[in-house]
């Protein structure tokens, strides 16, 4: 099969062939037909998030068909158009009983610990392969495995109440999907921030009070009588800084977004003295993601309005993406339909 790995930590990925997967005990093996390109995609390309080794097939938000079965799944399951639940996990162990499993003892991600969707197929267990309802693209269920998911764990980590004034920092593929639950959860007011106008415009279409992420963000906000969640969507510390800054009496900052920066603050006059909260949420429930599938398929959310690009199975097209997004350029989420290669 074809397929696009990180073979040196900082180049360009590179295409080549791989022997096509084979399902072992308990697993099925589904032909790629869309797979979302993430920041963490690009963050392991270029070193930015140190991965286990090379080579690597990256890419966790991946969509397709059944099309072989290992031993012990129903044959019934040939055909089914799945998603992927990116976290492999034991569900043995004392995280996985707890209802912690993204912190699995043997856990394993797709496109980071084992190889990824940046292919023509994948062997994954068949509990991971989550059925896509009829009315969801497979593009939307690609995309909604990580982007969607990802935040709406984020927002339940915030504790989110029907009411309260949430600010989206980083209005890309997470921030979109944000603004959209934050919205259907029933946030009073929902603030988008970015830099970027074409991002901003797609969050105002959504709902959201665009902010222009080059002036005083926290000011603005402020003004507006503080936000009570702040989600920093895109990994950047005066980014996290500006969620703590935004927050009213009470508010609770959410760092999602990969840094290995860090950030300062004042625990008395940040903390302490309005009662504020630091929060960091971790990957998402497979329980989460099949949450977003069911809003999805009742028309709540539309995550493939993120869709702003797609490109084929090809190392020039993927590595554009890629330097795109790296790049904070106009496309909201790109994703990858190797049958158009």
């Amino acid at each position: 099969m074809r397929a696009l790995q990180i073979t040196a930590i900082g180049s360009p990925l590179d295409e080549l062939r791989l022997s096509d997967p084979e399902p072992g005990p308990g697993e099925v093996v589904v032909r790629i037909e869309a797979a979302g390109i993430c920041r963490s995609d690009v963050h392991y390309r270029s070193g930015h998030r140190p991965i286990p080794g090379v080579p690597l097939v990256p890419g966790h938000e991946v969509a397709g068909s059944i099309v072989a079965v290992g031993a012990g799944v129903p044959l019934e399951r040939l055909g089914e158009r799945v998603c992927l639940h990116y976290l492999v996990t034991c569900g043995r162990c004392a995280a996985c009983h707890r209802g912690a499993e993204q912190f699995c003892e043997v856990g394993e991600m797709i496109g980071l610990d084992r190889q990824g969707g940046y292919a023509e197929a994948i062997a994954v267990p068949a509990s991971n392969a989550l059925l896509i309802p009829a009315s969801v693209s497979t593009e939307a269920a690609a995309v909604m495995m990580c982007s969607t998911a990802t935040v709406l764990h984020a927002l339940r980590r915030a504790t989110l109440q029907a009411g309260e004034r949430v600010a989206v920092l980083g209005a890309g593929g997470l921030g979109i999907s944000a603004v959209q639950l934050a919205i259907t959860f029933g946030a009073g007011r929902v603030f988008a921030v970015d830099v970027n106008p074409v991002k901003l415009a797609a969050a105002e279409r959504f709902g959201a009070v665009p902010i222009d992420g080059t002036g005083d963000v926290a000011a603005a906000l402020r003004a507006a009588g503080g936000v009570d969640v702040a989600l920093e969507l895109v990994g950047l510390s005066d980014l996290m800084r500006v969620a703590v800054a935004s927050l009213a009496p009470g508010g609770r900052a959410v760092a999602v977004g990969i840094t290995r920066e860090e950030f300062g603050l004042d625990p008395f006059r940040d903390l302490v003295i309005a009662e504020r909260s630091i929060i960091g949420s971790a990957d998402h429930l497979a329980g989460e993601a099949r949450e977003v599938l069911a809003l999805a398929a009742t028309g709540r959310i539309d995550p493939g309005g993120a869709i702003t690009a797609r490109v084929p199975l090809e190392a020039a097209a993927v590595n554009g993406a890629m330097d795109r997004l790296e790049r904070f350029g106009d496309d909201i989420r790109t994703v990858i339909t190797p049958g158009a290669g």
